[in-house]
């Protein structure tokens, strides 16, 4: 089978049950954002050592997107098409290990620069994608158009990532660059 089918040469996509939509539909635009966080966490995935002890999180992380963007691709008018595993426990999951790394390295409230170190930096470019893909989200949650667990999970995935970035920097034993006030110099 070929990769390519022309039908979206007209600027319309397929979501799940056949409907065709305009390729900047919200399901569309929000499930583009997950899918290329999903591809930085690959990538991140690369960055760390095979015996890193993220990886299979990570892994398992990445599965559950692939799975949240089925449930996203699937309006509730083709509910009943979706066989796609469910990521219900994904909220509590990301909270248990962001507990993990704070109950070590201890909480923060400070806005910090993104940076300090590579993982770090790739850790805080997941996190502003995936906040972009909840934005998508955004008017489907208020229409109720989507399982209570979706924007649970991105939600807290940011919060993940934005302590996975924090924790990459503890590890390193480098001091936060925390933001600090600002006044434009004369």
């Amino acid at each position: 089978m070929a990769i390519f089918t022309r039908g979206g040469d007209r600027g319309r996509t397929s979501l799940a049950g056949g409907i065709r939509v305009p390729k900047n539909h919200v399901r569309i635009e929000a499930n583009g954002a997950i899918d290329e966080a999903n591809s930085f966490i690959g990538l991140l995935r690369c960055k760390i050592a095979l015996d890193h002890p993220w990886q299979e999180r990570l892994y398992h992380i990445q599965m559950g997107l692939m799975h949240t963007m089925s449930h996203i691709a699937t309006p509730p008018e083709s509910l009943k098409e979706s066989n796609s595993p469910k990521v219900e426990d994904g909220a509590a999951t990301c909270e248990a290990w962001i507990t993990e790394m704070t109950a070590e390295m201890g909480e923060s409230r400070h806005f910090i620069l993104p940076g300090q170190t590579e993982v770090s930096a790739l850790c805080h470019v997941i996190r502003t994608i995936i906040r972009r893909a909840e934005r998508h989200l955004s008017p489907l949650v208020q229409d109720e158009a989507l399982e209570p667990w979706i924007p649970q999970l991105i939600n807290r995935l940011s919060d993940l990532f934005f302590t996975l970035a924090k924790y990459d920097v503890h590890l390193a034993n480098l001091p936060e660059e925390r933001v600090k006030p600002f006044r434009m110099k004369k």
